[in-house]
């Protein structure tokens, strides 16, 4: 998924575009609040990770740039440090975002290469008994 990439063949319009995307958010956040597992990994305020995840789904899939203008390069790794996520939390996020997917509507045939993809980046946020930093980035702009 090429973040410049903006055809209609771009997953981002496969999906929906924004308001699917705004859907999936919403109801993965919904399942994270009730989540004995990733609830304690976030911050007691849901909302800015809301808008921070709608924008980089959306470029990730495709569609406009809205996270790297506010925030630069993705650097996922990096910005998830703060955070101790284990195999177990990693399995979770999957599981629950593919709840959410499907929640939104979208069809299965969709869905499928896109988590081929998502869960290469969920194994990649494993961090748990690494020795990173584990200070909060905040909304620093990355090169």
């Amino acid at each position: 998924m090429n973040p410049s990439e903006t055809s209609a063949a771009a997953p981002y319009h496969q999906v929906g575009g924004a308001e699917t995307v705004a859907r999936i958010v919403e109801a993965f956040y919904a399942r994270v609040e009730a989540d004995d597992v990733l609830r304690p990994l976030y911050p007691e305020d849901l909302e800015p990770g809301k808008k921070k995840l709608a924008w980089f789904f959306e470029q990730w899939l495709g569609g406009p740039p809205s996270y790297s203008e506010r925030y630069g390069h993705p650097r996922l790794r990096r910005r998830h440090f703060p955070f101790v996520i284990d195999e177990r939390a990693a399995g979770r996020w999957l599981r629950l975002m593919r709840e959410a997917w499907t929640e939104a509507g979208v069809p299965r045939a969709i869905q499928d290469p896109i988590f081929e993809r998502l869960a290469v980046l969920a194994r990649h946020m494993i961090n748990a008994g690494d020795d990173v930093p584990r200070e909060p980035l905040g909304d620093v702009y990355l090169d």
